[in-house]
């Protein structure tokens, strides 16, 4: 017999997406650093845009509809920074602004509670111009556009994510070139990622100021670290990984500095830090939002620059080659609120693509995103009963959107979209996720 396992009563359920992933509506923005990424030769699959993407822009009304019909209580969305200010500075887009008001209203008279993240990867292409994350200045012309969007939303909205995922838009963008702007340099990614975080620091007291009641927290990409075996160098390998990978993003926020071990390998490489800095981003949070997908697997390898390889395991994986792996995600929480004690979490991102097929009858069966969804939240539920202060859940994602480099060729969604139509189709496990959220519990 099935195991029920009950969440506190105040635990929230929702669903995530981000701008440029779902809005289109291209014509009444500015140009980001995504529009010109999609359109270099080989970078995106297919030549895929976001020009049009799920139209949630025109569809916001449908799409809120179909959550409020799903049971979702909360939903955490992105604003898009070029929609409000289409160079990244000077005049306001007051249409953008519109678009925003209208949604948030949308959401709280459906009785859902907006997570709003002030930034998911669409950096203005004005501000990428003059060096985007590279240059220190965008960190203040950030924290001109989130005053500019607190004054807008502040008095409805008081649950505020500064960035979602710096490790991916210094590493993956700046870094390794897979994501835009599609740079290659060590140096200028790791000052990338410490202007990130700077810019985090220095919004967030302009986010407390818009309410009384506002909450304010910051989403991290986070992946536990295992060593294949029990030896030394496994896991000094493992433990190099999980600082490129975790520490250096958590140290700073958390600590009020970089992990020393990789400063200290990042040598030449290191960002250049002002006085003050460290204490600016290490202000105090109300929230950690944490995005987990899967674990990393390392072994020792001399002839990597980081000392390790990234191994490839036997069992279950997505349309992503992310293997399924639920334990890693209670192995997760459960470290870092002994190692940080972040206050509050909220699991801001958790979700599998697979191949998904639409029947004649409108139907997707999604039997394994089900099984996996079904699996991490019994995996969160085992980290809260471990004493992690886990108070939510957003899946991601709402609906099959554009998926970065990999265009429209994977599916996250709960919802299925036809791109050729832009009809959205409820998943089977939507309508697992519905359940979950109105009985506040999941079977083990």
């Amino acid at each position: 017999m099935a195991k029920v396992l009950r969440f506190s009563d105040d635990f929230l359920w929702g669903t995530a997406t981000a701008s440029f992933q779902i809005e289109g509506g291209i014509d009444e923005r500015g140009w980001c650093i995504w529009d010109d990424f999609c359109r270099w030769p080989g970078k995106v699959f297919q030549g895929d845009t976001g020009d049009v993407a799920d139209d949630h822009y025109g569809r916001y009304r449908e799409d809120v509809a179909l959550m409020a019909d799903l049971g979702m209580q909360a939903y955490r969305f992105s604003i898009s920074w070029p929609r409000v200010l289409k160079s990244g500075v000077g005049e306001v887009n007051e249409t953008g602004l519109v678009f925003y008001d209208r949604l948030v209203d949308e959401l709280l008279e459906k009785g859902i509670t907006p997570y709003v993240t002030l930034y998911h990867w669409d950096l203005p292409w004005e501000l990428h111009r003059v060096g985007g994350w590279a240059a220190r200045d965008v960190a203040y012309r950030f924290a001109d556009y989130v005053q500019v969007v607190a004054n807008q939303l502040g008095d409805r909205v008081t649950n505020w994510i500064t960035h979602n995922e710096p490790w991916v838009v210094a590493f993956l963008g700046y870094w390794f070139g897979v994501h835009a702007p599609g740079w290659q340099d060590g140096g200028l990614a790791l000052q990338a990622a410490h202007h990130v975080l700077l810019s985090h620091g220095l919004a967030t007291p302009i986010l407390r100021a818009s309410n009384p009641e506002a909450r304010v927290g910051i989403t991290l990409n986070l992946s536990p670290v295992y060593p294949a075996s029990d030896s030394e160098a496994d896991r000094i390998a493992a433990r190099r990984q999980d600082g490129f990978a975790n520490r250096w993003f958590l140290d700073p926020v958390y600590k009020g500095s970089y992990p020393q071990d990789m400063w200290e390998l990042a040598g030449p490489i290191a960002p250049r830090i002002m006085d003050g800095d460290m204490e600016i981003i290490s202000r105090p949070l109300d929230f950690l939002g944490i995005n987990y997908y899967t674990r990393s697997l390392v072994q020792a390898n001399d002839q990597d620059p980081m000392g390790a390889t990234n191994l490839h395991p036997e069992g279950e994986y997505t349309a992503m080659d992310w293997e399924v792996y639920p334990q890693g995600l209670t192995d997760l929480l459960v470290r870092v609120e002994q190692d940080y004690h972040p206050g509050d979490i909220y699991i801001t991102e958790n979700g599998c693509a697979y191949e998904d097929t639409l029947t004649p009858e409108g139907r997707v069966h999604d039997v394994k995103r089900t099984a996996y969804l079904q699996s991490h939240f019994a995996a969160a539920h085992d980290a809260i009963s471990q004493g992690v202060p886990l108070k939510g859940y957003f899946v991601w994602s709402l609906m099959d959107n554009f998926e970065w480099a990999y265009g429209y060729s994977r599916r996250f969604g709960i919802v299925y979209v036809d791109f050729d139509t832009l009809q959205r189709y409820p998943k089977d496990s939507a309508l697992f996720c519905k359940q979950v959220a109105q009985s506040n519990s999941v079977e083990a």
